[in-house]
């Protein structure tokens, strides 16, 4: 690590968790904790908590949690470094200048390394298209109609001919095979090392922090695949990162477009339109969706008008719904695509399409009508039956009528006739997507788990009760203290975390869970770590003997299940009647408050 542990902690400390969280999300105070809406996954009632005794958030919806160094990394897509560096910046802390050796590149993690390499291609991709050997590419890009500055701002390049050119120039980096491996930029095979792109168009593909992650090639001639992305790698996702999105999050438009491929980001972007984001050559998934309602509610799909294009959309409006975007769905026709439509019609042109984007569910049934038989009666009547039963996705009844009002007066259907037929809908089909969410549920939850991962799942939850008990009542220590310890807690993050609480305490310092959270870098630890001080109490509700039984049961199966491992584990006889002495002891154990 290139900081201390009390650098950290001073960055840490220095920036209240509720101050910062609630420069992104609207907080109201209930009780001694702050609520508000989660900005990690969709939801309509609060259960995204901000604690400011525990400095720390938690959401009881989705799991998210940690400290405020967790948040900014999670919220802003940062690295852990990265995440200190903005609260040190923001506390007035400088951070001390670290000139970083190969070696300590190395400590920092292979992502960093994959960053680093991700950025030398880019540039170098770059530096290629604006020399002569690099003339083909830059006259596409220019009969594309792209300016200099906007090939420069995307960082647009061109990969040579040559079958190992950027393999040679990444070992001259000093870069060896196997991290060389890990970037998806080459492919290793018996006849050698050669650079997955050749002769293409490179468009670098930046996560929303602007770090090049991975790349995107259009062939220049004939060659097939026509586009070539990089595939996945430890920095590339492609179902959780958007092209443009970099540009669009600080767009001031107040709506994201979403299009199709590369070249209609550009263009739209080159017209005026920063606020345009494409999914990188796969259907948009809810995660990707989840990222732009963290910029914006209001999204305009843009994807071609091909049948290709509407399939697309029709895909991507229930994930757009799910996420909690309003969403429109902006004709492009007569022309296939934004690029297309821009450089024919030009961005005045443009405007005037999104001003009469139409509302997502109208566009449903408009292309519900195309594909219906309106000429013969059966026909007629089985598009009249499918909008009713459409109809009933709208789980709120005010929601539903006012859809029911719109698409009667907008493709002549009688209003009563429309209405009755969504309540014999209903009946038969109980409103399919509800009913599909909760098959999906009740299979969930009746997935069937081993009687030892049962168990285990069980002593993890008594746990993590015992920890958030140890941060809400410290005084429990002193009652538990010798009956229990850090070594009853198995796996490797409760027994670090358990540690750090157990040796605050035996100090008679107040245990701070948010430190704890500095010891772990990865995003996923950070989620456990506060899921172990998030633990929902029942006791708030008991009395003190209730309260007693309730400690008393869950020290019990801790320690018990601790001693049960302990004699599988070893061989020595004397050890065993110890272990077992104590474990009989178990069943007379009573904490008294």
């Amino acid at each position: 690590m290139y900081y201390s542990d009390d650098l950290i902690e001073e960055v840490r400390s220095s920036n209240d968790v509720v101050d910062v969280i609630s420069s992104y999300v609207r907080l109201t105070k209930k009780g001694s904790s702050y609520f508000g809406l989660c900005p990690f996954h969709n939801e309509k009632s609060p259960s995204f908590s901000v604690s400011p005794g525990k400095q720390m958030y938690y959401c009881f919806g989705c799991g998210e949690g940690g400290n405020v160094i967790s948040f900014i990394m999670k919220y802003e897509n940062y690295t852990f470094k990265e995440a200190l560096s903005f609260l040190a910046d923001r506390a007035g802390i400088k951070l001390p200048e670290v000139d970083a050796t190969p070696e300590e590149k190395k400590k920092a993690g292979l992502k960093s390394v994959l960053l680093d390499i991700n950025k030398e291609a880019a540039l170098y991709f770059y530096k290629l298209l604006k020399s002569e050997k690099g003339q083909r590419g830059y006259e596409y890009l220019k009969g594309r109609g792209l300016s200099d500055d906007t090939i420069k701002g995307f960082g647009l390049g061109y990969s040579s001919n040559y079958k190992d050119d950027l393999y040679r120039y990444m070992r001259s980096k000093g870069y060896n095979d196997d991290i060389l491996k890990e970037t998806g930029l080459f492919t290793f095979s018996e006849r050698g090392v050669f650079d997955k792109f050749n002769n293409r168009v490179m468009f670098p593909i930046m996560d929303v922090n602007s770090r090049v992650i991975g790349f995107g090639g259009r062939v220049m001639g004939d060659g097939e695949p026509k586009y070539l992305n990089s595939p996945e790698t430890l920095i590339f996702d492609k179902g959780k990162n958007l092209y443009g999105m970099n540009i669009a999050r600080t767009s001031k438009k107040g709506n994201i477009l979403i299009c199709e491929g590369y070249m209609d980001v550009i263009s739209l972007h080159q017209a005026g339109f920063n606020n345009a984001v494409a999914s990188l050559g796969t259907a948009l998934t809810p995660r990707q969706a989840s990222l732009i309602k963290r910029y914006s509610d209001n999204v305009y799909l843009t994807y071609d008008s091909d049948g290709a294009g509407v399939k697309a959309a029709l895909r991507a409006i229930p994930i757009f719904k799910e996420a909690g975007c309003n969403l429109k769905v902006i004709n492009m026709r007569p022309y296939k695509d934004p690029d297309e439509f821009i450089k024919n019609l030009g961005a005045e042109a443009y405007e005037e399409r999104i001003q009469k984007a139409r509302n997502s569910f109208l566009y449903e049934i408009d292309r519900m009508k195309e594909n219906a038989d309106m000429d013969s009666p059966d026909g007629k009547a089985a598009f009249y039956m499918d909008v009713a039963r459409k109809l009933l996705s709208f789980n709120d009844e005010l929601e539903r009528n006012v859809y029911i009002d719109s698409v009667s007066s907008e493709f002549f259907i009688p209003k009563e006739a429309l209405e009755q037929s969504v309540k014999q809908q209903a009946l038969t089909y109980k409103g399919e997507p509800s009913a599909k969410k909760y098959t999906e549920f009740e299979e969930k939850k009746h997935e069937k788990k081993t009687t030892e991962e049962k168990i285990n799942d069980g002593v993890k939850t008594s746990q993590r009760l015992i920890l958030t008990w140890l941060i809400e009542e410290p005084d429990i220590y002193g009652k538990i203290k010798g009956i229990i310890g850090a070594d009853d807690f198995d796996d490797e993050i409760y027994h670090k975390v358990a540690q750090m609480i157990f040796e605050q305490l035996a100090n008679g310092e107040k245990p701070t869970p948010a430190k704890a959270v500095n010891s772990f870098m990865d995003e996923e630890e950070h989620k456990v770590v506060a899921s172990l001080f998030n633990t929902q109490l029942a006791e708030k509700n008991l009395d003190k003997a209730q309260k007693e039984k309730a400690i008393t049961d869950t020290v019990r199966k801790v320690k018990d299940y601790s001693l049960t491992k302990a004699m599988n584990a070893t061989e020595d006889g004397n050890e065993m009647q110890k272990l077992m002495m104590e474990q009989s002891a178990l069943k007379n154990l009573v904490i008294h408050l």
